[in-house]
């Protein structure tokens, strides 16, 4: 019984046992979540929501911040055992991003052509940030907060918060990038616990104090950099007393050597940026920086040879030197054996005491070298002796924009980790080295603008990890070869402006992972492979300038991702084949160039919907047919739209909107009819109209609107009528040439036209304008020298940004030049021409023309003007061509146009000039043709001789060569030869008349004088018959 009851005791204490643990279980699985991760309390969720009230959040980057836990919210985070809020981490996105890339990788990612990750980033989250201009002080209420980061948000123009000042807690503070300005608050000096503080890249007040940095002696991370918007920065009387301050960056803030003293007692550095400054040399003292590990003293005011104070600095593994001044490199350089990055690009580099190879001898571990953009030569390449090193860590190396002008170092081969190669802008020639087919890891190979020569390399298909490869602007001759299908992560391939011949080889379409493809410029022929359209990833293909025939072959339902198309200048034939059936959508395209071939058929009516986003249209020198497509008027970024010299027909649609894009509309030379757009007005942006040579008719619209961007208007040879408008600078401010040739406009030439400053071309010739030409028109600024120099390098006084002179090279303008009609193209920019030809212009010429030195041409032929020459035509000092032919000119050759010396071309022909020709300087090379129909000038070269002027009203009479004048000049020649004759005659024979003693004497004299004479030559030839006697006997 006792036994029954000791066991049911047992099995009741087990089951209370049991009962309890579960109960246990119970309750923890219920609290595991409070005990592990505690919520945040309620007094401190109430401080960020009212934080967050003071914020404009339209990237939605707080939308996790709603609930009662505020831990869980994005960028909390609180302590795991009492839920207080100690991280506010808010930076933005691309902060984030920025700072998980290391600075060197970060910075060549921005420069490298194939790395796009930088700019996609920028592209999708450089609008993601906060706005704020009143931050609340709510953050107080996080007692125990101590790391805080807002940056690359906006809180322009507001200061940095004082109440940051009184958070004494923190160990982070970042404020970079969040447009700030105004004074630092010196208050920050009260956070004592500081480890790291970035207040880099904002606009903060000279004037700031910022002593209160030696107040902060736990400082490990200092960021200073562009923290006065450029101004400098006076921190001499800053003393740092942080002993563990590793990392410190002084960029961007104009300082000079002397602001470095506060600094020198910091010798725990590793890492220090002092780019962007006004260094030009190093303290004694630099050597101190043991430690220091990373050095950047790029953009400095640094000249001569590198400083010896890095001599001694053998731990350096980062050193930034570049965009500087340096000549020369020390022999000493090469010590600095742990150095694994190294930059010099960008200064004026001369030689080098150690060469190149010598660098890469020494220094095994290096991984990036950097000397482009200096003017090393040859000696500084070196030889190839790499035996200290076991195996080369290189795995950039950039020479280029150098003036090497020798072979390409062959030991490159030897520099197995090779990963990047810039060769390019040097002075290379040969052929490349079969060693560069061992550079197996060659990802980025650039050997452009070069010399070299030689077949396509065959090695380059052994080069499987390329990615690109830029050949262009050499002299490789040959094919390309076949074997680059094994190419298959190659994503750039560029040898455009070589020599290559042959066909393009169908291999090429292997090649998947290619974005681009640039063959342009050479002298490849044959049709274009179908097998480029298994480039599906391609985005950019220029096949320009070569000799291909045959169709387009290019399927745009495979190739959605092409951007750019140019195979301009060709042979390539057919219509364009876009299959409008399948609404096909090209998105991608932007850029589309099919001129100077031999397209034929009319455009696709739908080409405004299907290349939605296109910018360039570039269809000219075809043989395009049919009407120009509406839909065109609907494209929104269309900036470029070229169709001259094709067949078009129809009227100009008259749809277009202002996309404020337009640059240049150019239909010239087709079959347009019908009347000018009036929508073509809206284009506000709009620098360049070629409508030339259609059938366009009616008159100009009354009111037009203002074009200020409008360099060029060229309306010739059409059937436009009525008067010219009253275009002034209030319409057109910056156009520069206007060309209204060969159309039926009439009334007279309105004076507002000589309120186009800048006007340099003004062309209304074969009009049937009349009236007088207006006296105003010496006030023409772009004709004169002084006013034609200004708008021919920039834009008027407070005006537009003009397009660049380089956009220029693209336009072409007709003009009759000395006779002759000339297609001015690349130095249209520099033509200066007045045309008022074959009109009905009456009056005299206005001696305000004269005003007009910078003018090259002027042609006033085949009108009705009468009145003289301007007197001070002189003046006109750049005339090259002149003409006045065909007019009612009269009076006297002006005796100031000799001295227009540059004048090449002079035609005054059938007028009623009178007087003599000018026969100084060029007028005396001339043809008669130049004078032709003037029956009074005389002179070379007319047979007509000058004589005795008789002027009447204008008018000159001149008598025959037996004139008075003329007899009473022969006479007195005469006179004046019979008097000489006779004074020299008489003189000598008068006096030996009638002196009988002198008679006497003269001829005794004159009998001696033959006796000596006949004496001396018998004793000569006496002498020489002796000589030659005994000469014959010595022969003999």
């Amino acid at each position: 019984m006792r036994v029954r009851y000791q066991s049911v005791t047992a099995c009741a204490v087990l089951v209370l046992v049991a009962v309890v643990v579960e109960i246990a279980e119970l309750c923890i699985c219920a609290n595991s979540t409070t005990l592990l991760h505690p919520q945040c309390l309620e007094r401190e969720r109430q401080a960020l929501v009212k934080f967050k009230a003071s914020l404009t959040d339209s990237s939605n980057l707080l939308s996790s911040w709603h609930g009662h836990d505020c831990c869980q919210w994005e960028g909390i985070g609180c302590d795991n055992v009492t839920g207080h809020v100690v991280m506010l981490d808010l930076a933005t996105p691309y902060v984030k991003w920025s700072r998980s890339v290391p600075q060197i990788e970060y910075d060549m990612a921005e420069d490298s052509e194939d790395e796009l990750v930088s700019s996609e980033y920028d592209y999708h989250f450089s609008d993601q940030y906060l706005v704020a201009t009143n931050v609340n002080s709510s953050l107080l209420e996080l007692e125990y907060l101590s790391h805080l980061d807002l940056s690359g948000n906006f809180f322009y123009p507001s200061p940095i918060p004082m109440f940051i000042g009184s958070m004494q807690r923190l160990r982070y503070l970042s404020l970079s990038r969040a447009y700030l300005s105004g004074r630092i608050p010196s208050n920050l000096g009260n956070l004592t616990n500081l480890h790291f503080l970035d207040l880099s890249d904002n606009e903060f007040s000279r004037d700031s104090n910022i002593n209160w940095i030696s107040q902060l002696p736990l400082l490990e991370h200092l960021d200073m950099s562009s923290i006065y918007y450029g101004l400098q920065v006076d921190i001499v009387n800053v003393t740092i007393s942080a002993p563990n301050l590793q990392i410190l960056s002084l960029a961007h803030n104009r300082l000079n050597v002397s602001n470095l003293d506060a600094f020198q007692n910091a010798t725990s550095i590793e890492f220090l940026d002092l780019s962007w400054n006004n260094f030009d040399s190093l303290p004694s003292w630099f050597h101190k920086f043991e430690k220091l590990k990373h050095l950047f003293l790029s953009s400095n005011n640094f000249q001569g040879t590198i400083p010896d104070a890095l001599q001694n600095m053998t731990s350096i593994e980062v050193l930034d030197l570049s965009d500087n001044s340096f000549t020369s490199v020390p022999s000493w350089f090469v010590e600095l054996k742990k150095l694994v990055y190294l930059s010099l690009s960008s200064n004026k580099l001369t030689s080098m005491e150690c060469s190149i190879s010598s660098i890469l001898k020494n220094m095994c571990h290096l991984k990036s070298l950097y000397i482009a953009g200096n003017k090393l030569q040859k000696e500084s390449i070196g030889n190839n002796d790499f035996s200290t090193c076991i195996r080369h860590d290189l795995e950039n190396l950039d020479l280029s924009q150098n003036e090497f002008n020798d072979h390409l170092p062959s030991w490159l081969g030897q520099l197995e980790n090779l990963g990047n190669l810039y060769l390019h802008d040097n002075f290379f020639y040969g052929l490349i080295p079969p060693s560069f087919g061992k550079l197996l890891k060659l990802k980025n190979l650039y050997l452009s603008n070069n010399k070299l020569e030689g077949g396509f390399p065959d090695f380059m298909g052994q080069l499987v990890n390329l990615h690109v490869v830029d050949l262009s602007n050499n002299s490789f001759n040959g094919t390309i070869t076949q074997n680059l299908e094994q190419l298959v992560n190659l994503q750039h391939f560029d040898v455009s402006k070589n020599y290559l011949r042959g066909s393009i080889p169908s291999s090429l379409g292997q090649l998947i992972n290619l974005t681009k493809l640039d063959l342009s410029i050479n002298f490849l022929k044959g049709i274009i492979p179908t097998s480029i359209n298994q480039l599906v990833n391609l985005n950019r293909l220029d096949l320009s300038r070569n000799k291909l025939d045959g169709k387009i072959c290019i399927d745009f339902q495979k190739l959605v991702n092409l951007s750019y198309l140019d195979l301009s200048s060709n042979n390539l034939n057919g219509p364009i084949t876009v299959e409008e059936s399948r609404l096909l959508v090209l998105s991608e395209m932007w850029y589309l160039n099919l001129s100077h071939n031999q397209i034929s058929g009319s455009l696709p009516e739908h080409i405004g919907h299907i290349m939605p986003n296109l910018g360039y249209l570039i269809l000219g020198n075809n043989l395009i047919n049919g009407s120009i497509p509406k839909s065109l008027c609907q494209v929104d970024d269309l900036s470029i739209l070229d169709l001259s010299k094709n067949r078009l027909s129809g009227k100009i649609p008259n749809c277009w909107k202002d996309n404020r894009k337009w640059d240049e509309i150019n239909l010239s030379s087709n079959k347009l009819t019908g009347t000018f757009p009036s929508s073509f007005w809206n284009l506000s942006t709009l620098s360049w109209l070629h409508l030339n040579n259609n059938s366009l008719h009616g008159e100009f619209l009354a009111s037009m609107r203002y074009l200020p961007y409008l360099l060029i208007m060229d309306l010739g040879e059409n059937q436009l009528s009525g008067p010219i408008p009253s275009w002034s600078a209030n319409t057109f401010p910056s156009l520069q040439v206007l060309r209204l040739r060969q159309n039926m406009l009439n009334g007279s030439i309105p004076s507002q036209l000589c309120e186009l400053s800048s006007l340099r071309i003004l062309d209304l010739s074969r009009n049937n304008l009349n009236g007088s030409i207006p006296r105003c028109i010496g006030n023409i600024q772009g004709m004169i020298l002084e006013g034609s120099a200004l708008s021919a390098t920039s834009s008027i006084a407070s005006g537009p940004a003009l397009p660049p002179d380089s956009d220029w090279q693209a336009e072409n303008v007709k003009e009759v030049v000395k006779g002759r009609e000339l297609d001015y193209i690349r130095i249209l920019k520099f033509l200066v021409h007045m045309d008022l030809s074959e009109n009905n212009l009456v009056g005299s010429i206005p001696k305000e023309i004269t005003l007009l030195d910078g003018l090259h041409s002027l042609n006033l032929s085949n009108n009705h003007l009468i009145g003289k020459i301007p007197n001070k035509i002189g003046n006109m000092t750049s005339l090259e061509s002149f003409d006045v032919s065909s007019n009612q000119l009269s009076g006297t050759i002006p005796s100031s146009m000799p001295a227009l010396t540059s004048l090449s071309h002079l035609n005054l022909s059938y007028n009623n000039f009178s007087g003599p020709i000018p026969t100084e300087y060029q007028f005396s090379t001339y043809k008669s043709s130049s004078y032709a129909g003037n029956p009074y000038l005389c002179g070379y070269p007319l047979p007509n001789k000058c004589g005795y002027l008789h002027e009447d009203h204008g008018s000159s009479e001149f008598e025959d060569g037996d004139s008075n004048l003329d007899k009473l000049e022969k006479w007195l020649f005469y006179l004046v030869i019979a008097i000489g004759f006779a004074t020299g005659f008489w003189g000598v024979i008068g006096t030996l008349w009638f002196k009988k003693t002198w008679r006497h004497a003269y001829f005794r004299w004159v009998e001696d004088l033959a006796d000596t004479i006949y004496v001396t030559t018998a004793i000569r030839m006496a002498k020489l018959k002796k000589w030659m006697m005994k000469r014959n006997r010595v022969v003999a």
